[in-house]
């Protein structure tokens, strides 16, 4: 895996585009580590962050709960987990709490006994759509528990 030290100002267009799309303001750091895991998808690491880029998505890192907290969330029940866990979608029935979001927004999924984040996926209904439903899917899970992107961080050498 290839890694790459960007400099201040690429640092801080990163952190630019990554506040546009997540909608709050990123702490100040002077220099991110890329790591590139294929053509389309890379990790950035810098200062207490770590951040999944995959197209030009960028995604809370599920190892970065900081960050993670800072997002709306889903709690899925534990039959959910495994689903979840091999890269399912977020179905409605699933789900146990929610906070507010909107739909296209990034949401975290928590499990509910432990309160650990399971996945980060992208709303497909909002929340208000969400408390309606009684079945559906809801959440485009992009990020999760034991996916190649996870796999290739535990295999990174900081």
């Amino acid at each position: 895996m290839r890694s790459n030290l960007i400099s201040k100002s690429e640092t801080a267009e990163v952190l630019r585009e990554i506040a546009s799309q997540w909608g709050f303001e990123m702490p100040k750091i002077k220099n991110l580590k890329t790591y590139e895991i294929d053509e389309s998808s890379k990790i950035l690491v810098g200062e207490g962050m770590t951040v999944l880029k995959i197209g030009p998505t960028y995604l809370p890192f599920l190892s970065d709960a900081n960050t993670l907290a800072r997002f709306p969330s889903v709690t899925v029940d534990m039959g959910a987990v495994k689903f979840m866990c091999d890269g399912a979608d977020v179905m409605r029935p699933g789900i146990r709490s929610f906070s507010e979001f909107e739909k296209g927004q990034i949401v975290c999924v928590v499990e509910e006994s432990q309160k650990k984040f399971l996945a980060v996926g992208r709303a497909l209904v909002s929340s208000l759509e969400l408390e309606q439903m009684a079945k559906g899917v809801t959440i485009q899970n992009l990020h999760y528990i034991s996916d190649r992107y996870w796999e290739a961080k535990k295999a990174m050498k900081d």
